[in-house]
């Protein structure tokens, strides 16, 4: 029984390697028919085997020589040129508001009173005791005149006239106080009247009439903001210190401009008023200011801007945009395009950026047509089909270009 059951295992084991060894020639028929070049593809290889090149659609560009202006770049917040907490200077009960919220006041407009009743009466004690003490000091004056004439005739002794005139001297010390006591009273009752310490545009009101206010109220009544001029703050690296400082020696208005936050729009135009005695150790960078002209209202303190610092002026550069340069294990290169619409790679030397344009220093003439869009499917040497300006990007993907 042991000799058909090896038997029969035997045969099944060889049919099913029989069976595998014919997929495998199957498979390996359907893949050499499946790879075999096709005459007309074959005739599009060159002797090397390798594709000749096909038209790459590509949009080029004039490389033009003219000026570049310099900017520096970065993100600023608009600040106001003046900024104050309108606070009371005295305690008591707010009795008046008199401006409205959001309006623009001048510098001394009045804003609020408070209940003045309490500081009249004090300046009113105050010059009755003045009074007083005048009076004193005249009549202590005029004994001293007639003590004079009496010590001429020796006729008193001379304590009394030198008793007489320290109580002169006595008298014009406490008019000094009284008078500071007068003075102080009437500046107390002139805060009762809290009027703009600029001019500028007020906020919210923080308190209404009819509150307790105090000189220690931290938050005010409200805020007073200068918004014309206006000003932007801003950090640059310290790398561009020396250039900047360099540009303010020689006496120029850096002009800066403030863009809106997707740089598309230019909200002011203004100059660098100043920057920080110092630079911050932890960001590496020094904080500047610029002023800005703000009339219209097209700044708004706190909003984020975008700021450009105009810096120098590049004279007679190859301009190209930056988007059209290319970076590699070759280095910094740009495809160029010859007479015969055929694309080169060509190495270059940047130079400085500013507005998506860069100047070339080396390695590009004016007037050559350097490569913008559909860069991806290019090869040195390759054969390009000029896109005309305005076309569908997406038409530059129309053309498969096999790989090289």
């Amino acid at each position: 029984m042991a000799a058909p059951l090896s038997s029969t295992r035997l045969r099944r084991r060889t049919l099913i390697l029989l069976a595998t060894a014919l997929a495998l020639l199957a498979l390996l028929l359907w893949w050499g028919l499946s790879t075999r070049p096709d005459p007309e593809s074959a005739a599009a290889r060159g002797p090397a085997g390798s594709w000749r090149s096909l038209p790459v659609p590509v949009r080029v560009v004039e490389a033009e020589q003219g000026s570049l202006p310099i900017h520096l770049h970065a993100l600023g917040t608009v600040t106001p040129w003046h900024s104050v907490t309108v606070r009371s200077q005295v305690d008591g009960e707010l009795v008046e508001v008199v401006f409205e919220e959001g309006q623009y006041v001048d510098q001394g407009e009045l804003l609020a009173r408070i209940d003045p009743r309490s500081y009249e009466a004090a300046l009113l004690e105050a010059e009755g005791q003045q009074q007083q003490n005048l009076a004193l000091l005249e009549n202590a004056r005029n004994n001293l005149a007639l003590y004079e004439g009496l010590w001429e005739q020796d006729s008193i002794a001379r304590q009394e006239l030198d008793n007489q005139q320290a109580l002169v001297r006595q008298y014009e010390g406490q008019a000094k106080v009284d008078q500071a006591r007068v003075d102080e009273a009437r500046r107390q009752l002139e805060h009762t009247r809290i009027t703009a310490p600029i001019s500028g545009q007020l906020g919210l009101r923080r308190v209404d009439a009819g509150n307790l206010v105090s000189r220690g109220d931290s938050e005010g009544l409200v805020t007073l903001a200068s918004l014309d001029p206006i000003a932007v703050l801003f950090h640059l690296p310290e790398v561009e210190l020396g250039r900047l400082l360099e540009r303010l020696r020689e006496g120029h208005v850096l002009i800066t401009e403030a863009w809106d936050r997707s740089n598309a729009h230019l909200l002011a135009s203004g100059f660098l008023h100043t920057l920080d005695n110092q630079i911050d150790t932890e960001t590496g960078t020094i904080a500047l200011k610029a002023r800005f002209d703000n009339q219209p209202l097209t700044l708004f303190p706190n909003q984020f801007v975008n700021v450009r610092l105009y810096l120098d002026r590049l004279d007679d550069a190859v301009i190209i945009p930056s988007a059209a340069i290319q970076y590699g294990a070759q280095g910094t290169y740009v495809y160029v395009v010859d007479e015969h619409h055929q694309a080169e790679l060509r190495p270059i030397q940047e130079g400085p950026s500013s507005n998506q344009l860069t100047a070339i220093t080396e390695g590009l003439a004016p007037g050559e047509q350097v490569v913008l869009e559909g860069i991806d499917r290019l090869r040195p040497g390759a054969t390009v089909d000029l896109i005309p300006d305005g076309t569908d990007p997406a038409e530059l993907k129309t053309v498969q270009v096999p790989p090289g």
